[in-house]
């Protein structure tokens, strides 16, 4: 007992004497400050328990309860300060005592119940918090009067006998005293506030908004401090993640003060502030002013942690050099023994000469340091976030105001909004991200080089300017990387537009056995961009060379000028306090050159972004809601009375401040009779020249009024010039009071949303099922409806599925008629429709449900035959009006148009014949693609859908664990083939190199610590081989573009293998160390460091090169095998796999495992390398630090367990909710006029910010994410550093040098760098890896058959030479899982026989023409061509042997010779002579460049009828004897059809033609007809003889016009 009393037993004094009175004995003092701690724990414990209870059978207190007391943060922000000087206090106390003879419990016994006592008092405040009942806090108001009253005391006593400021104890208590008297304050203004106690009427509060609303998951602002710092209120969602996938459900809505609206009116009012202050209204206000003063808070406390983070970050070095200077000497006394009290006071030095005090200090400041730094990261990323968000609403709302002529004259492109938006903002954005560094980079540069100089004195500055002069070096690095990088993207974007075209015209490709001529052609273009790949490879090992050896290379020069300039050694201390501080100075170098291009970056973006703001905007809109009350007497004639209709119109809510213009007015009945109505007007696309000149017209209401007139004229200009869409000159538009709410406008360019056939007719009006029903039977859209996978709930659009021209704008037409306007503007809605559906569009549509509702219609059209169902006629010519007025005012007073117009109309009528034929197939063409489409695609779309498919089965079984095991599994083997698709020898070069760099890297430092022992001391150059050149070496800042919320990286796990290797050359080392060493000279020692630090550098090249080059041959290899792969697999691979696919394969993967794997992999490699080798090191020099591994490696497996499952859905859910923002931008944009007519601008402006908040609480989440991980990494890195600390002070009494301790030390602080690293470089991998499955996945895709049975040797050179062909009980079918689609088919075709093939549509007629060029599974049967089953064939031989001319024409990019011939086998008379035959001989030449005049993409820049005519002339320069047709002639006019028909009977007159016909009209003449139905032939004969035949189906199918 006698060992531990209260007072201490010191015989000859009584300790507990209290003769001078109570207070005068200082350990009754002591146990007074025991009082208030005992009694609040004995009050808080029962009411802990009893809440703790009662709660958990609440399971989770929803977060509504969580309201924060007044002075919530400060408390907080006390009870923590209190913590850490009550920690101090207990090691005064604990050093004190240890100079006592006599052990003195109450030195620091009552320190520790006070510990206790605060960290009770922080968890009882939170749960009273939790459960909102303030009346309890009264117990803790009680407990810091009380602690108050009795530090006082103590103070009060140490003061009366002379104890002061040089006295550390004395220190410590009058900052308790002054803390518990704040504390007693916070408490105070609670009841002032609150009034639960002492006062009659206590407060009610109600929580925050966000709070009450359940949607807001996002809860990072509302949580306690402690809470907030650790991201403690993530952990469900991230441990979630393992069982559930996260979902946007899931992670809910942003609280109103992150939402794009609050962040937009914020912006704006900056922005609008300055525009109103400004002294030269002119002048545009400036971006910059705008934002700091929106956001300008946020990033100084961002700064300020930054600031605190960076000072707290010199502790490291400091303390190792306390740790290792103090290690094996006694400490000083300073302190004294002071009379009255007995006991021992020391001095505030003594205290740091402890080391293990320091130690503890390390940890506590790593901490602390750790957590500012998080905490500044996530301030500035979440004021990013606020940015971009509320940028994107300035230039939305920008974009809905642009005045039409901006879009229209190119002075806007949708590339340039597109690029605003995709690209200006995150740069602005990641600017803010880096913002903080650009102040505290030089601050942490000047302290690093003052504290080095203080160290090793003028050596030190030496070494600094090194990687000083280096820095502009890595500067110019980086920029040649961007530019590399823009190169990159130039040769990238042509390559894609080649695959494009190739994948758009595969069909073509195959029948013409052009596929390898096209497949070299985008090689040629991947071999240009793997050459830009090639230098920007180069210069990213040189930069991440540079990160990696510049710190060598200062240590180097440091130490060798010490030891030529001092002719001493530095002490083990200094060396390596030293090491340490390069290792913080090397960051901010490496990083200012990044931030310096971000800056730069930034200020391009804002220039474009201003010029953008200040674009021209429409024109005002006031006249557009009717309020300019126009007499219209001018036109008026009888008023009659009106019938109100009115009908709901939804409230939007509104983003801008305008007023919505009022309810729609009721619809006239015939009220006014004019609904608008121009005067004079001389409107402009924007140039000073009038496009329309002097209109007056009027649009009678309520009847239908067409405009005429020819192409050109002025008619889609005169309805936008009504609508306010061009710059008025002079002149007005009115419109009538009643008439101006919204017009329903379709325009002639069909513009759809990505949203369902449903969203895109209704266009937000309500849902009403009768009239939908009437609207989609008048455009005829019910058979196209029927034929989609999902009706019209599917998908269509950019997105979604393909329509056809006609299919789009019948829709269009469908959304106008299905508005509720008064006015309907239809812009030649007939101009890709067919005459079947132009008549019933116009009969059903616009004559019988737009009339019947008695709406004003507006019809643009070129069909003269409908002109007698107008009510009023505007005939336009060269931009002015030459007529207005009734068809028979216009047959009375202008004779001669009405006959031009007759003439017309005859012609018209003529064409009308053929036009029915040609159309009616038209219309059942476009159904077909649409239902070959979808037809295909139900043999289920394997190709892609696997991995989800296994995972969807596992989920519905429920099996739990399963799903998990598998979503947390790394995919090793995809990372395998990554690997082995770079190259063995790589691979070994690359493992090699590093594992041998790494091993180099220790062994500097153990030199070190070697040559320090002298004077005693170790060192560490790999501190430095650190920055992540790849990622961030600051939090998230994307160094190499690699713009994910952070690096990527990852690499199997070669750690064993180093850390056995580190042991053996260290032990090595060791081992052969003898006594003398310590006398060696430094001539022995600098020559060997010099030696190693050269081979450390060498090796930091070879390695940095060996990644980036592994990375590029797998990059080489995978492209190139995937690219023929796909060339050559069968066509019906091409129906099953959506093109959007296959081009994400060759854009999206392509460019991950171009830009991102390797340097991913490189960070991954060299981290984990470096953990591994730090902790090598520290296990050698003190073994014991390995019991405790064990702990901290279990939570580090369960932390990057559970972090990269997370942080792969929340990647997945950021880019999958980006691509829906930047598609309705460009959506809008192309949409402008319509949205704007429609007046549907607020509804827009509503959902663009829905998407905007729901990408950024994605993104958000995100990086919440990566914060908690780095949190707990961080925290992991502490405590190894406080472990390594511990073990090595423990051993230093066994004969272990300091330096040693200081090297194990050295490597310790870098762990904590490196640990967060490996996680993230993991979780990035992963996600890359999925793009390297994706691309294997279409490597297993089965290639078409190429080399058949026979040689090419066997075929006769001229075969076919004759023509004829036998078709013997042909089977055939798309796929083995499909039925057939042609059964048993018996036929023969004599040479040169003109032959025609007709059915109904999917009767098996292009299945047919299929099966010529073995295109299709021909599983029964064959066809004999001269003698040669085809199927025996090489598919070159045979498809380079026949000739065929598709239904839709596809013209590819290059010259017209390049599409006639690309195999540049043919003179150029030959091709003339084709394009003679084909009637475009005079146009060809007409062009410039003749045969090598351009063709634009598709063949844009010809008409379809044109394009059609050039695959024609494509058949005739291949001189073979078959040829089929398979509908050429669908869209070409009569006449040229005419002439074709003569030409192939001459041209062809001695060849075997097969002519698959939709049309029947166009086989009359044929000296044989095959009739097809369902699959099977059914009538073979003559024309003649089977219209002979009336019952014959050929018969019927002429009759009918089939």
């Amino acid at each position: 007992m006698a060992g531990l009393s209260f007072c201490g037993n010191n015989v000859t004094k009584n300790a507990y004497s209290v003769d001078t009175g109570m207070l005068n004995n200082g350990c009754f003092v002591d146990a007074l400050n025991l009082v208030p701690h005992v009694f609040l724990l004995f009050i808080t414990f029962p009411i802990l328990f009893i809440g703790w209870g009662s709660q958990s059978s609440k399971v989770q207190i929803h977060h509504n309860t969580w309201l924060h007391f007044p002075g919530h943060n400060l408390r907080w922000i006390l009870t923590f300060t209190l913590l850490f000087v009550h920690v101090c206090e207990i090691a005064e106390g604990i050093v004190s005592n240890k100079q006592m003879d006599t052990n003195h419990l109450h030195l620091f016994m009552p320190a520790f119940m006070g510990f206790i006592a605060a960290t009770t008092s922080v968890v009882y405040y939170h749960n009273i918090e939790t459960s909102n009942f303030p009346k309890l806090l009264l117990a803790l108001f009680i407990y810091w009067v009380l602690a108050f009253i009795t530090k006082s005391i103590k103070l009060w006593k140490f003061a009366e006998y002379g104890v002061g400021v040089l006295h550390l104890r004395f220190c410590i208590t009058a900052l308790l005293v002054v803390l518990y008297g704040l504390l007693m304050a916070v408490e105070i203004n609670v009841i002032r506030v609150r009034r639960y106690v002492f006062f009659a009427n206590p407060q009610k509060v109600k929580p925050p908004e966000d709070l009450q609303d359940l949607g807001v998951r996002f809860l990072q602002p509302f949580v306690n401090l402690l809470s907030k710092a650790t991201y403690w209120w993530m952990n469900p969602l991230i441990i979630g993640a393992h069982k559930r996938p996260i979902e946007l459900k899931k992670i809910g809505k942003l609280p109103i003060a992150m939402r794009a609206l609050t962040n937009y009116l914020k912006l704006k009012d900056a922005y609008e502030d300055q525009r109103q202050n400004a002294e030269d209204p002119e002048k545009a206000p400036s971006i910059w002013r705008s934002m700091y003063r929106a956001f300008g808070r946020p990033i100084l406390l961002s700064s300020t942690f930054r600031y605190l983070a960076d000072l707290l970050g010199f502790a490291g070095p400091l303390c190792i050099y306390g740790i290792v200077e103090h290690l094996n000497k006694k400490p000083v006394k300073e302190g004294s023994v002071v009379p009255y009290f007995e006991v021992y006071f020391m001095s505030s030095n003594e205290l740091l000469q402890n080391t293990s005090v320091l130690a503890v200090l390390l940890f506590l400041a790593l901490v602390l340091q750790r957590t500012f730094l998080q905490a500044s990261y996530y301030v500035t990323i979440e004021t990013g976030i606020n940015l971009r968000g509320a940028l994107l609403a300035m230039i939305y709302n920008k974009i809905l105001r642009l005045s039409t002529s901006n879009m229209s004259m190119g002075e806007m492109t949708l590339g340039q909004i597109n690029n605003l938006v995709a690209i200006e903002t995150n740069q602005l954005m990641w600017f803010l991200f880096l913002c903080p560094n650009l102040w505290a980079m030089p601050v942490q540069i000047v302290m690093g080089v003052i504290l080095l100089y203080y160290l090793l004195g003028t050596s030190a500055l030496i070494g600094a300017s090194v990687i000083v002069l280096l820095a502009p070096v890595q500067y110019l690095i980086a920029t040649k990387l961007a530019d590399t990088q823009k190169s990159t993207l130039d040769q990238s974007t042509e390559r894609l537009k080649k695959t494009t075209e190739i994948l758009k015209g595969i069909k073509l490709l195959k029948l013409y056995a052009w596929e390898n001529i096209f497949c070299d052609s985008v090689e040629d273009t991947r071999g240009k961009e793997l050459t830009s790949l090639r230098t920007f490879a180069l210069y990213t090992s040189m930069s991440i060379f540079m990160n990696a050896a510049i710190p060598i290379a200062a240590v180097l020069v440091t130490f060798v000028s010490h030891a030529l300039i001092n002719k001493s050694k530095p002490s083990s201390s200094e060396a390596f306090a030293a090491l340490a501080l390069f290792h913080i100075l090397v960051t901010p170098l490496f990083l200012l050159s990044t931030v310096v291009r971000f800056a730069v970056k930034a200020m391009v973006s804002v220039q474009k972004l201003g010029e953008f703001l200040q674009s021209d905007e429409i024109g005002d809109d006031s006249w557009r809601n009717g309020d300019m009350s126009v007499s219209l007497e001018a036109c008026k004639k009888h008023p009659g009375t009106t019938k109100a209709i009115n009908r709901k119109q939804p409230l939007l809510y509104q983003m801008d401040n305008y007023e919505q213009p009022a309810r729609r007015p009721l619809r006239p009945n015939e009220t006014e009779d004019v609904a608008v109505k121009v005067n004079g007007g001389f409107f402009t696309w924007g140039s000073n020249l009038s496009t329309l000149s002097d209109i007056n017209i009027c649009i009678p209401t309520g009847q239908l009024t067409m405009i005429v007139g020819q192409v050109g004229c002025g008619k889609s200009s005169l309805l936008l010039a009504m609508l306010g869409e061009m710059q008025t000159l002079s002149g007005k538009v009115y419109w009538s009071n009643k008439n101006r709410y919204s017009v329903g406008y379709a325009t002639q360019k069909s513009w759809l949303l990505n949203a369902t056939v449903e969203d895109n007719i209704t266009f937000g009006s309500p849902f009403n099922k009768q009239r939908y029903k009437t609207v989609i039977d008048a455009c005829s859209l019910q058979p196209d409806v029927d034929l989609l996978p999902f009706g019209d709930q599917t998908e269509i659009g950019e997105r979604g599925i393909n329509l056809s021209g006609g299919q789009r704008q019948r829709i269009c037409v469908a959304r106008a008629l299905y508005q509720n306007t008064n006015i309907v503007f239809l812009d030649d809605p007939f101009s890709a429709l067919d005459i079947h559906l132009s008549d019933h569009l116009m009969q059903e549509g616009i004559l019988k449900f737009l009339q019947d509702d008695k709406r004003t219609v507006v019809l643009v059209t070129h069909k003269l035959q409908y002109l007698i169902h107008a009510d009023w006629i505007i005939a336009m010519k060269d931009g002015s009006v030459l007529r207005e007025g009734t068809l028979k005012d216009i047959q009375t007073h202008d004779v001669e148009l009405y006959e031009h117009w007759k003439t017309l109309m005859n012609r018209q009528d003529q064409e009308l014949e053929k036009d029915t034929e040609i159309d009616n197939c038209q219309t059942a063409l476009e159904r077909k693609t649409l239902r070959r489409a979808f037809y295909s695609r139900e043999a289920k779309n394997q190709v892609d859908d696997d991995e989800e498919e296994e995972e969807e089965e596992e989920e519905e079984d429920d099996n739990m664990s399963t799903t998990t095991s598998r979503r947390s599994k790394i995919p090793w083997r995809v990372c395998w083939q990554y690997l082995s698709s770079g190259g063995f020898l790589m691979v070994f070069l690359m493992v090699f190199s590093k594992l041998l760099k790494h091993s180099v890297m220790v062994a500097i430092d153990y030199w070190l610590a070697e040559w320090t022992a002298n004077g005693d001391g170790p060192v560490n150059g790999t501190a430095y081989d650190d920055v992540p050149v790849n990622g961030t070496a600051n939090g998230d800042v994307p160094v190499n573009g690699t713009a994910n919320d952070d690096a990527n990286g990852y690499a199997p796990d070669f750690g064993n293998v180093t850390r056995d290797f580190v042991n053996a050359s260290a032990a090595a080392v060791f081992s052969n160390r003898t006594n003398s060493a310590a006398g060696l000279p430094d001539s022995y020692y600098v020559p060997v460091f010099i030696i190693l630090c050269g081979a450390g550098i060498a090796l930091c090249l070879i390695t940095s090169l060996t990644v980036e080059f592994l990375g590029l041959s797998a990059a080489t290899n995978l492209h190139h095998n995937l690219l023929n792969k796909i060339i050559h697999a069968p066509i019906r691979f091409f129906d099953v796999t959506p093109l959007g696919q296959i081009l994400n394969r060759f854009s999206a993967d392509t460019n991950i495992i171009d830009q991102h794997i390797p340097p991913t992999l490189e960070s991954l490699t060299r981290s984990t390398l470096l953990c591994l080798s730090a902790i090598g090191v520290i296990a050698f020099v003190t073994p014991s630090f390995l019991i405790a591994l064990i702990p901290l490696a279990v939570s580090f497996y369960f932390i990057q367990k559970y972090f990269r499952v997370a942080s792969k859905d929340l990647q997945d859910l950021d880019d999958s909710t980006q691509l829906p923002l930047l598609c309705h931008f460009s959506e809008t944009a192309e949409g402008l006029t319509t949205i704007r007519a429609f007046r549907h601008e607020s509804r827009f402006k509503q959902k663009m910010l829905e998407l905007t908040d729901t990408n950024n609480t994605a993104y958000l989440f995100l990086s919440a994410a990566n914060r908690w991980l780095e949190v707990r990494t961080d925290y992991l890195g502490a405590v190894i550093v406080l472990t390594a600390a511990v073990a090595s002070i423990w051993s230093s009494g066994k004969n272990l040098p300091s330096s040693m301790v200081g090297l194990g030390l050295t490597y310790a602080l870098t762990v904590t760098n490196y640990l967060n690293w490996v996680v993230r470089n993991l979780a990035d991998l992963e996600v890359q890896m999925a793009a390297v499955k994706k691309v294997n996945s279409f490597l297993s895709t089965e290639s078409e058959n190429y080399e058949g049975s026979m040689d090419t040797t066997q075929v006769p050179e001229d075969w076919p030479q004759h023509g004829e062909i036998k078709i013997q009980d042909l089977c055939v079918r798309y796929d083995p899982l499909l039925k057939p689609v042609l059964k048993h088919v018996n036929a023969y075709i004599n040479p040169g026989q003109k032959v025609g093939i007709c059915g109904r549509t999917g009767s098996g007629k292009s299945s047919l023409s299929l099966a010529f060029f073995n295109m299709v599974d021909v599983f029964e049967g064959r066809i004999i061509i001269d003698g040669i089953d085809i199927c025996k064939l090489p598919l070159q031989t045979l498809r380079s042997r026949l000739s065929i001319i598709l239904q839709d024409p596809v013209l590819f990019s290059g010259s017209i010779r390049f599409n006639l011939d690309p195999e540049r086998t043919c003179t150029d008379d030959r091709l003339w002579e084709a394009l003679e035959i084909a009637q475009l001989k005079n146009m060809v030449k007409a062009l410039s460049g003749g045969l090598d005049a351009v063709v634009t993409e598709g063949g844009e820049n010809f008409s379809v009828g044109q394009r059609q005519l050039f695959c024609l002339a494509r058949a005739f320069v291949r001189k073979s004897s078959i040829l089929i047709m398979d509908e050429a002639t669908a869209s070409i006019d009569m006449a040229t059809e005419n002439v074709l028909q003569k030409v192939v009977m001459t041209a062809f007159a001695d060849r075997t033609v097969v002519t698959i016909a939709h049309l029947v009209s166009s086989i009359l003449e044929a000296e044989q007809v095959l009739v097809f139905s369902a699959g099977q032939l059914v009538e073979c004969d003559s024309a003649v003889n089977l219209l002979a035949q009336q019952d014959s189906l050929f018969s019927v199918l002429v009759r009918t016009h089939k």
